[in-house]
């Protein structure tokens, strides 16, 4: 018989099932079916959010921006819809400006050459300017009879199960396929795993990575209409909220190397799980927005370590890496 051998993504589900049992027995209120949907729609909205990092991460980067991307174009559609325009004019605006976010930041890491951790910070700070400089009338956007339907994306179901996980699960499927069944997908591995032997075999290492970035954007839009449609608003404030942060872990402590080149779909969907049951029993317990800090630190910490010891650089990746 072979050796069990424990993997990080094996360590981080026991560790989620154990947490998840202790929350359901000690703590009251946890296992409520009106907790649950509350943690599912919040699961699936950071567990979007962890695919369009991943992307990004398993070729050798990191965006910052995906805040923005969730905020801001989908803060245009409520307002545009507001403002007495269709539904599927304000949807194309949006879908618009997205790809144009995605592009830019592709651009400017791909060919302009600015690491992504500064390209990403300064455009997602530049979005989220402009959406509350230009773009919107108050901090949060509010519902509006146009919309009428669009609710069903955040608060329907199909079977029972709540429409936020029906498109989490979905969005898990369309990234799982395209990472392991498309040669795009499998040239984004070559790439964040070694770029030099990557572009030595042909593969268009400057193209794949504008592709990464857009990839993430559009997915962020997506995240952004589930939440949307869940809560009847675009509160884009959230932009300034410790999010990134939760989406970085999401990804680090589910197993995807910061180094490149590894991971997949089931790594986010382990770290979802974790990360989202964690906030949910920190909230319940009505720890302190300062103490929910404090954790997530301390286990993003822990977890970047990790990974150094699990995934390490070698000189010659070292030599690209900018996150």
């Amino acid at each position: 018989m072979k050796p069990l051998r424990l993997t990080q993504q094996g360590i981080v589900f026991s560790i989620f099932i154990v947490l998840f049992a202790g929350f359901s027995a000690f703590l009251p209120g946890f296992l409520t079916t009106a907790n649950m949907l509350t943690l599912l729609q919040n699961v699936a909205v950071l567990g979007i959010l962890g695919l369009a990092m991943a992307i990004v991460v398993i070729g050798r980067g990191i965006d910052l921006s995906l805040i923005a991307a969730l905020a801001v174009p989908p803060g245009v559609v409520l307002q545009l819809v507001q403002d007495g325009d269709s539904f599927s004019y304000a949807l194309l605006m949006a879908t618009l400006l997205t790809l144009a976010f995605g592009l830019i930041n592709g651009w400017l890491i791909a060919y302009a050459e600015v690491p992504s951790i500064f390209a990403t910070l300064a455009s997602g700070l530049f979005l989220a300017g402009l959406g509350q400089a230009a773009l919107f009338k108050l901090d949060v956007v509010q519902w509006s009879p146009g919309l009428s339907g669009f609710e069903k994306l955040g608060q329907g179901n199909v079977l029972g199960i709540p429409m936020p996980i029906v498109m989490f699960a979905g969005a898990c499927a369309a990234v799982g396929l395209f990472l392991r069944k498309t040669r795009l997908g499998v040239f984004i591995y070559a790439v964040g795993d070694n770029p030099f032997a990557a572009r030595a075999t042909g593969i268009p290492t400057r193209p794949l990575i504008v592709l990464q970035y857009v990839l993430a954007a559009l997915i962020g839009l997506i995240a952004g209409l589930v939440l949307a449609a869940s809560v009847n608003s675009m509160p884009t404030r959230i932009y300034n909220s410790t999010l990134i942060y939760d989406v970085i872990l999401v990804v680090v402590l589910g197993g995807i190397g910061l180094a490149g080149g590894r991971g997949g779909v089931l790594n986010v969907v382990i770290g979802t799980l974790l990360i989202g049951t964690m906030l949910n029993g920190m909230t319940i317990m009505d720890v302190s927005y300062s103490g929910q800090n404090l954790v997530k630190g301390v286990v993003l910490l822990i977890a970047v370590i990790a990974d150094s010891f699990l995934n390490p650089r070698n000189e010659e990746t070292a030599q690209q890496g900018d996150i």
